[in-house]
């Protein structure tokens, strides 16, 4: 199950923090800040989800992501690369070399990491 962009934006405030209270949440946000009710039913929609579960202390509630930021951002790639470029890693690899404007320097640090993938199979 995916997740919207607001609630995309308060998971990555969640990861970095990796536990938080509701205040600490509101306080992670650019200014304007969301209202309390707002990050509330963010977060209720993202444990229905699955995404994030909570801690009772006390009155208050700290919340833990339960999904890694690797694990999301890897079915996201994953799903980009089935839906954008008919499945094939190296349509992907050839558009985002020629299109993301990468230096010289960055393709060789990339060459030497497909590389190094390549000495593991």
């Amino acid at each position: 199950m995916a997740l919207s962009n607001s609630e995309e934006q308060l998971m990555q405030i969640l990861w970095k923090q990796e536990r938080a209270f509701m205040k600490d949440l509101i306080d992670a946000y650019p200014d304007p800040k969301p209202a309390t009710t707002t990050v509330a039913t963010l977060l209720k929609r993202m444990q229905d989800k699955k995404f994030v579960d909570y801690k009772q202390i006390g009155r208050s509630r700290e919340y833990f992501p339960l999904v890694k930021k690797k694990d999301y951002f890897s079915k996201h790639v994953n799903g980009l690369i089935k839906n954008f470029f008919n499945n094939s890693p190296s349509q992907f690899a050839s558009f985002f070399t020629e299109e993301t404007n990468l230096s010289k320097k960055e393709l060789e640090e990339l060459k030497m990491l497909i590389d190094s993938e390549i000495k593991k199979k």
